[in-house]
């Protein structure tokens, strides 16, 4: 099982890249850069390429609506390259509030968009000449001046399968990745719920899956916190839980809101979801389930904390993304190395 952590883009870059040095001797295996409405995750990726060597890079998700997928593949291509090797492509939907709110574009066809965005890229990487017909993307464009060509990247990837990860919780979509992608990321992943929500949506993509594909890679997250007086930390995961369930969309649309409910918490999902809309942030975090904060973290003795890597094993996680939590940078680098050992 290989370790990775999302790094924070709230603030403090170069404080935090700084500090990757350390995590890549602890064990550390892969880091993911987020880009909601932030810095934008390319340029903190290139400079974290520059300041490692061994860790591999990924984005922790690229939106799919922000950039064309020809921009998609260049700009996958050349992080490979600085990267001598290392990157791996995550993407995904994001969501209406994001995409339509902050970058003006059509929140359209999620599923069928993302299909065709990894469909170009990958023949952008086999420098072939970009000629594609899809609902959504033409390549060249029919109409404008009529000048379009069709071309191919000018220059040789390090590899012509760059990796990709989509992130993905709604049944078409973890079903079209497990198709298609070399990874996926869910979020909130509870083990013991996997198999009964995503199964299904699993099976039907792996059954149409190209073996040269190899198996699925599977990114689970996790807070990470590793004693006997550590148990206040899962309090800390609930601004964020009420958030994405309860105020990352509207009634009616809201992914998040849609997977506590297919975990079995639909009451507690509409009543967050009532308090946060209405401005009851507090309130809302203190009806997120405590089974759902436990089952979705790795918080407690390291006994337990065995017992939970096993059943996310069982579940087929392949990478634990955890989030270190500890007072200092030397304590947080300690529990990279402990959960390294636990997970080998």
């Amino acid at each position: 099982m290989r370790i990775g952590m999302a790094l924070n883009y709230a603030g403090g870059f170069k404080e935090t890249v700084a500090e990757l040095a350390d995590y890549e001797k602890a064990g550390l295996d892969i880091v993911f850069v987020a880009e909601a409405y932030s810095f934008d995750a390319v340029s903190q990726m290139g400079y974290i390429a520059a300041r490692t060597e061994r860790l591999q890079i990924a984005s922790g998700i690229l939106p799919i609506y922000s950039r064309t997928p020809a921009l998609l593949a260049m700009t996958a291509a050349g992080l490979d390259y600085v990267s001598d090797g290392r990157f791996t492509l995550g993407i995904g939907a994001s969501g209406p509030q994001v995409i339509e709110g902050f970058h003006g574009v059509p929140y359209t066809a999620p599923l069928g968009r993302t299909r065709e965005v990894i469909e170009i890229c990958r023949k952008v990487w086999r420098r072939e000449r970009l000629e594609y017909a899809g609902k959504h993307y033409t390549l060249p464009l029919e109409g404008g001046t009529g000048l379009g060509k069709p071309l191919k990247l000018i220059n040789h990837p390090v590899r012509e399968r760059i990796p990709i990860v989509v992130a993905a919780i709604g049944p078409k979509n973890v079903e079209l990745t497990a198709e298609l992608a070399e990874g996926w990321e869910p979020i909130f992943f509870m083990p013991e719920k996997a198999a009964e929500v995503w199964g299904p949506s699993l099976a039907a993509g792996k059954a149409r899956r190209d073996p040269e594909l190899g198996e699925l890679d599977v990114i689970a997250q996790a807070v990470l916190a590793i004693g006997d007086d550590v148990d206040d930390v899962l309090e800390l995961g609930r601004p964020m839980a009420a958030l994405y369930i309860g105020g990352m969309g509207a009634r009616g649309r809201n992914f998040y809101n849609d997977l506590a409910r297919r975990y079995g918490f639909e009451k507690e999902a509409a009543l967050i979801q009532d308090l946060y809309l209405d401005g009851k942030k507090e309130e809302a975090a203190a009806q997120v389930p405590r089974e759902l904060l436990e089952k979705m973290s790795l918080v407690g003795p390291e006994g337990h904390i065995r017992e939970r890597v096993a059943a996310l094993r069982e579940a087929g996680v392949t990478t634990l993304n955890v989030a270190p939590f500890a007072r200092t940078h030397e304590e947080r680098v300690r529990l990279v190395e402990r959960i390294r050992d636990i997970a080998a």
